[in-house]
């Protein structure tokens, strides 16, 4: 299984162990399906030649065409994307997409080339994948250091070659084939899985304290949508540092503040937008006294070595993969509640899901309809996980896993693979 994390690794042995899987599935539903790397030469705006490398790992498509995002970012590698991807296909497999799982990237640091420099090497990235992507085959979607306008041009890019084919990439420009709530979408769904796992553990959202790590896409709607519920955000952070105050931050107001920035490398920091509060380390914000932490910035930011000063009564992960192994044991060793990535983060999945669908079949739902279809699926998959936790006597994440792997396997034997 080298293409399973060293975490997700126990849980996902657990799995097969539970349901009695064979050794040649076990490698089958573990490993890449396939995985694809490649060089990326062009001439950059100052007149230099740059090259990049490129990949592609497509995990598992025994549920449907492989899904997952394209990252732009330095320290991008295979092994990476290796334990990303298949995330994705436990993350689909639970939340019960007819999709497999995927991610792709390209080794770059997107805040020192120019918009043209990022387009041609989208557009080369897209020709160099051919035929092993498509609306029946493989989606791309936003990911780290990629946007809208990023997946506009891999559209675009696509299509030349193609034929005009919207669903051949989600978390398009609204304007141009894609759906109303895509860029909020899995913050809002991290702030669903929250106040649904609070109901269960009997904590009122109304005036219970959040802290956030990271103040970025997703964490920046978590905290607004969680602070509208009536929750008191009391911490949040970015690459600056964190800020807190006790009687909760003006979230609404720190949005608006650093939206208004034209560029992502233009916003001000959170201490700069934060009236009336004292600054933080981020080790500070992760050990606060809290009702509910949510780690949504970067990965692996809880460790077997801070897990014992995190004293916040649930943890919700927002981000992909941010407690280690170690980090994970700990805290089930505490009994404090983990509610796993698979499940918290899945709006923006989900969402992309219902663009495909949507450019399939040529329609424009409502930003109403839109939400609506992405809360039920939440909501479905919430009522599953907690069924099958109290049932197998597990924890989310080994519920999580049972769930993804059962519904893995048994596609693997209908189709008699």
């Amino acid at each position: 299984m080298d293409g399973v994390n060293a975490r997700d690794a126990h849980y996902l042995e657990q799995a097969f162990s539970r349901l009695e899987i064979c050794d040649d599935t076990r490698e089958l539903i573990g490993g890449s399906y396939r995985e694809i790397e490649f060089d990326l030469t062009l001439e950059l705006d100052d007149g230099q030649r740059a090259s990049f490398r490129g990949y592609r790992v497509q995990h598992d498509r025994n549920l449907g065409p492989f899904k997952g995002g394209l990252r732009y970012h330095p320290d991008v590698d295979r092994s990476h994307l290796r334990e990303l991807a298949a995330s994705m296909s436990w993350k689909t497999a639970l939340n019960d997409l007819p999709l497999g799982g995927a991610k792709g990237g390209v080794t770059c640091d997107p805040r020192v080339l120019s918009k043209r420099d990022l387009r041609e090497v989208t557009r080369r990235y897209v020709a160099r994948l051919g035929n092993m992507i498509g609306p029946e085959l493989d989606i791309p979607a936003p990911d780290m250091g990629t946007d809208e306008e990023t997946m506009a041009w891999f559209y675009d890019a696509y299509g030349l070659q193609h034929g005009d084919q919207p669903a051949v990439v989600t978390g398009k420009p609204v304007a141009l084939h894609g759906t109303y709530g895509r860029r909020a979408a899995t913050g809002e769904g991290v702030a669903l899985a929250t106040s649904l796992a609070a109901e269960r553990r009997g904590i009122d959202l109304q005036g219970a304290t959040v802290a956030i790590q990271g103040f970025g896409n997703v964490a920046s709607h978590a905290a607004l949508r969680l602070a509208e519920d009536g929750a008191r955000v009391v911490a949040v952070s970015d690459s600056g540092g964190a800020v807190y105050r006790s009687d909760g931050l003006p979230v609404a107001s720190m949005k608006a503040l650093r939206d208004e920035a034209p560029r992502r490398g233009d916003r001000p920091s959170v201490r700069d937008v934060a009236e009336g509060a004292e600054p933080l380390t981020s080790a500070e914000l992760l050990a606060l006294d809290v009702d509910v932490l949510v780690p949504a910035a970067i990965e692996h930011v809880i460790d077997e070595d801070n897990a014992d000063a995190v004293r916040a009564g649930m943890v919700v992960e927002g981000a992909n993969l941010p407690l280690t192994a170690g980090g994970s044991r700990s805290l089930e060793a505490r009994g404090v509640p983990v509610i796993p990535d698979v499940m918290a983060n899945a709006g923006g999945v989900i969402v992309s899901y219902l663009e495909w669908v949507q450019n399939r079949q040529g329609l424009r739902w409502s930003a109403e309809q839109v939400t609506d279809g992405m809360a039920q699926r939440m909501r479905a998959s919430w009522r599953t996980l907690c069924d099958v936790a109290d049932a197998d006597d597990c924890g989310y994440r080994q519920a999580a896993f049972n769930i993804a792997v059962e519904r893995i396997n048994t596609a693997i034997a209908l189709r008699g693979v």
